[in-house]
């Protein structure tokens, strides 16, 4: 009896703990303890989000990013279009020069340059740049120089009635190749003439003329019967008649742009007036007048107001 008195209560709390274990599975402690993790995750997100979210001025900051970033993407855009017209505006530019339809291909543009360049070296006006003087110039002269050189065969290309050039006293070791090689890309397929040979052994001495500043008789014409010669110098030290005494020196004839006949110096802040051009910009007033047969309008094209002088009629 003893016995059973003392074993009934032990059964009675071994079926209460039992009980509560049950109701822990169910919805006891462990219930109750993945709530409380919840409600934690829940409460640190909420921490977080209230660091980052702005509030007072920083609201009104993130407008003004905003603001910003809309009329920089405006700006943008503004620019793409304005890029693209211009795209479209060369393309037309070129379409019109060439006198082809729009629709043909690259390629067939590509022939059909080459094609002019190779005709003009039988029927078209001659051009002879003298590239003996280089070994003078130093290494910024000579990057000049190739950019000139750049320059003058990419407007030879897209004039209707090119030139056939060609590039005298030019070795293939010299500096001046090396840096025309790495500033223009395809320079080794230039479709004209390179000889280490002098202009003035090259061609006879009476078909020549000398295109210099210091020169008294003007150029009146561009005579397919003439060689005509730039000299592909760039010097920052200005040493002045260098071109001029080296023609003399050969008996070959020289001449100037027509700058002072048509026209006339204006005022600048510098009063700053000059007749040296670059020998692309000397190249675009030949090639504009060759197609034109107007010297004020060739002028126009290679003579900058920065050089100190207008036309006439502009200032009439």
């Amino acid at each position: 009896m003893d016995w059973k008195l003392e074993g009934s209560p032990q059964k009675t709390e071994s079926h209460v703990l039992q009980e509560q274990e049950v109701l822990r599975e169910d919805t006891g402690e462990y219930g109750m303890s993945e709530s409380f993790q919840l409600l934690q995750i829940d409460v640190e997100c909420e921490r977080q989000e209230g660091e980052t979210l702005p509030t007072g001025g920083a609201v009104s900051c993130s407008k003004n990013v905003q603001r910003k970033q809309r009329h920089w993407e405006k700006i943008v855009a503004a620019k793409k279009s304005k890029r693209k017209q211009e795209k479209e505006r060369r393309k037309a530019n070129r379409v019109e020069n060439l006198g082809i339809c729009p629709q043909h291909s690259k390629r067939f543009l590509r022939s059909l340059t080459k094609e002019r360049l190779l005709e003009a070296k039988h029927s078209g006006p001659r051009l002879c740049i003298d590239l003996s003087m280089s070994h003078h110039m130093s290494k910024k002269e000579l990057s000049r120089l190739a950019g000139q050189i750049r320059r003058l065969y990419g407007s030879n290309k897209k004039a209707t009635r090119p030139f056939w050039i060609c590039l005298t006293g030019f070795a293939t070791d010299s500096p001046l190749y090396e840096e025309c090689l790495r500033m223009n890309d395809g320079f080794s397929s230039y479709l004209l003439d390179i000889t280490e040979e002098d202009c003035f052994t090259l061609f006879p001495l009476e078909t020549l003329v000398y295109l210099t500043p210091d020169s008294e008789h003007a150029l009146e014409d561009v005579d397919l019967n003439k060689v005509y010669i730039l000299g592909g110098l760039v010097d920052e030290s200005v040493q002045k008649k260098v071109t001029f005494q080296k023609a003399r020196e050969h008996s070959v004839k020289t001449a100037r742009l027509p700058i002072q006949e048509y026209m006339v110096r204006c005022q600048n802040g510098k009063n700053y007036h000059s007749e040296i051009l670059a020998i692309n910009q000397v190249f675009d007033i030949l090639s504009t007048y060759s197609e034109t047969q107007s010297w004020p309008e060739a002028l126009k094209k290679g003579v900058s107001s920065r050089k100190g002088y207008v036309l006439q009629n502009a200032v009439e």
